[in-house]
């Protein structure tokens, strides 16, 4: 195939070169991609994070949980949960923001645990006003992804039982037409992540999965 020696030496040399300058060259591209994911992993974590922070500033919610799952306990943990709305929602009528109502709350938290106590039938009762994790839920005319919220918490005895939830702020543990009301009121970004609009299942996933993964790491 070569008639000289050095056009040998010189092919040799070249496919080398040729080699590392690919081999060089596919790194590149390795650590292109992976510097791309990596940006678009903080971009998008950056995103779901303010999102998640908007909505839960948006919002109070209520938490009742059942001394236990006993059939009796669980129909007891609601007459308590329509006490503590029936004595607190005229308190948040007119109220504009869910920090205004954050400071109602805290004011009457002494107020709820006395009307919770009217029906508890003599079990304890606990109240508080702390961020803590919910899961996704589902509600007629509306979802809220998995995350951190404001929460007004309600513990009956030793709190082993099944949990209530739902939005103390604004006023959502209502009726459906009720319900749709108290959404509309909410600003367009954050209504077109919990109801049924353009891009609702993108966003309301991303927003799902980084509180979900939030919880899991413990932040």
């Amino acid at each position: 195939m070569f008639r000289k020696p050095q056009s040998r030496r010189y092919y040799d040399q070249y496919i080398v070169k040729a080699v590392f300058v690919m081999t060089k060259s596919r790194m590149k591209i390795w650590e292109m991609s992976l510097l791309l994911a990596l940006c678009f992993s903080l971009c998008l974590g950056t995103w779901a994070q303010a999102k998640q922070a908007a909505l839960s500033s948006e919002l109070v919610r209520l938490h009742v949980i059942a001394v236990s799952d006993d059939e009796y306990e669980q129909a007891l943990k609601l007459r308590v949960r329509d006490e503590v709305l029936a004595y607190i929602s005229p308190k948040l009528d007119g109220i504009k923001s869910a920090q205004d109502a954050q400071k109602i709350i805290s004011a009457e938290l002494d107020g709820i645990k006395r009307a919770a106590e009217t029906v508890a039938e003599g079990r304890s009762v606990l109240v508080t006003l702390s961020e803590e994790y919910y899961p996704t839920r589902n509600y007629e005319k509306f979802s809220l992804p998995a995350g951190r919220y404001q929460s007004l918490r309600v513990i009956l005895g030793e709190g082993a039982g099944h949990n209530w939830w739902c939005v103390v702020f604004p006023p959502l543990c209502i009726s459906a037409a009720e319900q749709e009301q108290a959404v509309e009121s909410m600003n367009d970004d954050m209504k077109g992540i919990v109801t049924e609009d353009d891009g609702y299942e993108y966003k309301f996933r991303i927003l799902e999965l980084w509180g979900e993964f939030m919880e899991l790491i413990g932040v």
